[in-house]
């Protein structure tokens, strides 16, 4: 089931299912918000081409990375895989929807770069989750692009500006909440413009990664309590490189679908 976050003509952000064959598609209105409602649906139904998809969840907690979880990834940049899932935070702020424009910082430099990635969404309030049971706390899966400025991954220690800063989180185009994450393919695309086509960059599989899921939530719920709508980024495969101005990156996961970020100048 694909849940969409949403407007349309205007109204406030809503919340609906998305059904209908790939150029059809409408979004069938629900009332409430499915993370802590059961789905009501209201029989409205919005098409999705008059919708505006926002990001399908705004973490009310946190959004947790995992580093180096590919290890053609972790040797690319010189890197050892780690023995244990490497997490970092950053800030509910840096969520942007599919498509919003994201203007590189002038402190970027030349060195802002594009990770695609799985994305996992949190159902329920949970702690100390047993491999075998993380199915029962995830509400389903997204896309990212866990935008970093490379060169300050190493002066900031932290990643508090490398990975956190605003928009620098692109999810979308929705969470599909009947997916098999143990291997699927993650294909980003680099584009010259924004009616141009993109050129394959990344391609890999979640089957992959160092730490699956199952052993990402379990490891992570270890140490904190984990929210309803907190999500948690999985990893990148190899392939990561700068993107600049006027260019658009597509993550596309397989099984949910494809996240667009266009990327602008600063703004004055």
């Amino acid at each position: 089931m694909r849940i969409a976050r949403f407007s349309a003509a205007g109204s406030d952000p809503r919340y609906g299912v998305v059904e209908g064959a790939p150029g059809d598609e409408e979004i069938l209105v629900v009332s409430g918000d499915p993370l802590f409602t059961p789905l009501n649906p209201t029989g409205e139904r919005v098409p999705l081409a008059d919708a505006r998809l926002l990001a399908p969840v705004i973490p009310r907690s946190k959004v947790l990375g995992i580093g180096r979880n590919y290890a053609a990834h972790a040797a690319e940049l010189g890197n050892e895989v780690p023995s244990e899932p490497l997490v970092f935070t950053v800030p509910n702020t840096s969520v942007a929807g599919p498509g919003d424009p994201l203007p590189i910082p002038a402190w970027a430099g030349d060195e802002l770069h594009y990770e695609g990635e799985l994305a996992v969404v949190i159902r329920r309030l949970c702690k100390d989750v047993p491999r075998e049971r993380v199915g029962e706390v995830v509400f389903g899966y997204t896309v990212a692009n866990d935008v970093t400025v490379r060169s300050l991954q190493e002066s900031d220690k932290q990643w508090w500006r490398a990975k956190g800063a605003d928009g620098f989180t692109p999810l979308g185009p929705w969470i599909e909440t009947e997916l098999d994450p143990s291997d699927v393919r993650i294909v980003t695309r680099l584009a010259d413009g924004p009616a141009e086509e993109g050129e394959v960059v990344q391609d890999g599989r979640t089957s992959l990664m160092v730490h699956d899921v199952p052993s990402i939530v379990a490891h992570v719920s270890r140490a904190m309590t984990l929210l309803p709508g907190d999500v948690i980024l999985t990893g990148t495969p190899a392939g990561v490189g700068p993107v600049r101005a006027g260019q658009r990156v597509d993550v596309e996961v397989e099984g949910i679908g494809t996240l667009s970020t266009p990327f602008t100048a600063p703004q004055d």
